[in-house]
């Protein structure tokens, strides 16, 4: 889970730097799931060693934290100031522990910098200091002094608090008489209430006169926001010196020795099935936008295979595959030689057809055009067309992720002209491969006329030989798929023959064999190989900043392991 988070965390980040208008929906989940995502790791941590008990001084600007952490340990530690926002690196003190905390503290804090506190720089965020001192007044532990959550400049920050805050074990809340009712706290609290970490509050500057309706009204504000019991309140009054207060540390040492972490993976868990259904419905989203997308790809891929059942294997005048393996029986027939008179008679008619054959003897790339190539061609032009119009409909009607429709669009117009090229050249590499499948055709047929002689001689007897020779010399100059008329009145007669004869239903056969190996070997190499894959893989292409891709697997897979009970799970 711990992994999931942090990859969804990570593809929020990098959909809201992308976008000019910032989502606050995304912008709270991002909030949220860095807090769980701290959380989660602190445990994984936690459950490889023991560590000193953490606490976390959290409060909106000039609440006076970093001086209550100097009051806590009984020093001066955090550099105070009365300008606002003058802390805005978490800064930690490691009060009677060893330094060996400190690989704790680098393994946790990995995506920030460790600099010396008097090396701190205020235009660089991406840091945090941990210093080592001793006091008399607590027991081990690690207290942080954290920025302000409520400035402008908060924004820059934010993450690096809320690490800070999901990494502590005790939470000290500093809220001053002017902020403690700021919205800003509230939404803090309650977004921290699911985890359970024990707080105390502190209300700070208060005047003598008024500090019993503040506190009064805080815990007013607490009933309303939480369900759990109101933590203890410590007031301090405006004119105190902020001295080492003796009642909030005795609270402070006994709210530490409470601490147990057996049950933060329930509240992890809690936390995480609260805000499931929001982090993951953009998600979603995308995902039922990418489904259509395959849905329509498949959809495509059928009809392609249908438009070229109807418009060649099964059209009467343009397909001829089977033509072209009757063609080649004819050269297998040893047809008798002719006149030379009327062999001069069919060169001449054959001239068109020597000089078309010449011109086709080119490199594979300038391809050949066959009735069957021009049929292709046609109908993986018009698979694109269909999906580009499907998709344009769909960015008009699309309210919820109308954007990954419009990359698809640009994707698609992009890739359409690289797709048809790499399905022309498939094509006529399939057009020149199938050959063989044309020649075993051919040369099953004259397996069964050899079985048969006086159907052989009969066939070579046939008042058909200008047509033959006109079909043998077709063959032999390398050409396939024609519909010459010259050669058709053969083709016809061969046929008929052959039908009526002997071996009519192994013709029927033949040729229904060759119709499926065809129709198989065009829709796996073509349409699936080339068509399917390059559309079905247009979403990764992509740019990636501005989407979750996130497959619906993963997402399956994460969901899975929420069901599973908490003590099954190491690293909830």
């Amino acid at each position: 889970m711990l992994e999931f988070i942090s990859h969804l965390k990570n593809r929020y980040q990098a959909i809201q730097s992308d976008l000019i208008e910032k989502n606050s929906q995304y912008q709270a989940s991002l909030s949220q799931l860095c807090l769980i995502e701290a959380f989660l790791l602190k445990e994984t941590l936690y459950q490889q060693a023991a560590y000193p008990l953490q606490i976390a001084v959290m409060g909106p600007t000039q609440s006076g934290k970093s001086s209550l952490v100097n009051v806590i340990a009984n020093q001066i530690l955090a550099g105070v100031s009365p300008l606002a926002g003058f802390t805005v690196h978490t800064q930690g003190f490691a009060l009677n522990v060893a330094t060996d905390s400190q690989y704790f503290i680098t393994d946790f804090f990995t995506d920030l910098t460790a600099v010396a506190q008097y090396d701190l720089n205020h235009q660089q965020y991406g840091c945090y200091s941990l210093n080592y001192a001793t006091t008399e007044h607590l027991p081990p532990c690690i207290i942080w002094d954290t920025p302000d959550f409520d400035s402008i400049e908060a924004q820059h920050y934010q993450q690096g608090v809320l690490k800070t805050v999901a990494l502590a074990d005790v939470l000290i809340l500093v809220v001053s008489k002017e902020k403690y009712a700021d919205q800003s706290v509230w939404e803090l609290l309650i977004l921290l209430a699911p985890l359970n970490q024990p707080i105390i509050v502190v209300l700070n500057k208060l005047l003598l006169a008024s500090h019993t309706l503040i506190i009064d009204s805080f815990k007013q504000r607490w009933q309303a926001s939480r369900t759990d019991a109101v933590p203890f309140i410590y007031p301090i009054m405006f004119t105190d010196k902020l001295a080492y207060q003796a009642d909030l540390n005795a609270e402070l040492k006994r709210v530490m020795h409470k601490v147990k972490h057996k049950s933060n993976a329930k509240f992890a868990k809690q936390f995480i099935e609260q805000h499931w259904d929001d982090w993951v419905l953009p998600l979603k989203i995308e995902q039922a936008a990418q489904a259509q997308w395959s849905v329509w790809v498949d959809e495509a891929l059928e009809e392609a295979i249908l438009l070229y059942q109807r418009d060649y294997l099964e059209h009467p005048q343009h397909y001829d595959t089977f033509q072209n393996a009757l063609a080649k029986l004819l050269t297998l027939l040893e047809i008798p030689l002719l006149a030379k008179a009327v062999m001069h008679s069919r060169q001449v008619l054959a001239w068109p057809l020597r000089k078309l054959f010449k011109s086709k003897k080119q490199p594979l790339d300038n391809g050949i055009i066959t009735q069957e190539t021009a049929i292709l061609e046609q109908i993986a032009q018009h698979m694109l067309l269909q999906l580009g119009d499907k998709v344009l409909d769909n960015i008009d009607k699309s309210q919820g992720y109308s954007q990954w429709w419009k990359a698809i669009n640009r994707q698609l117009r992009q890739d359409k002209d690289l797709i048809l090229q790499q399905f022309t050249y498939q094509t006529q590499r399939y057009h020149i491969d199938f050959k063989a499948t044309i020649e075993a055709t051919a040369q099953g047929l004259y397996q069964q006329l050899a079985e048969k002689p006086a159907l052989l001689n009969g066939l070579r007897a046939m008042r058909v030989t200008t047509d033959a020779a006109l079909l043998g010399l077709a063959v032999q100059a390398g050409g396939l798929g024609l519909h010459d008329l010259l050669i058709a009145p053969a083709m016809l007669s061969v046929t008929a023959y052959l039908a009526e004869s002997a071996i009519g239903s192994y013709l029927q056969r033949s040729e229904a064999a060759l119709k499926q190996q065809q129709l198989k070997t065009v829709e796996t190499q073509l349409f699936q190989g080339i068509m399917q894959q390059a559309l079905i893989n247009l979403p990764t292409k992509i740019p990636s900043t501005p989407y979750f891709n996130i497959s619906a697997q993963q997402l399956a897979d994460a969901e899975a392991q929420l069901k599973v009970k908490p003590h099954g799970l190491r690293i909830f």
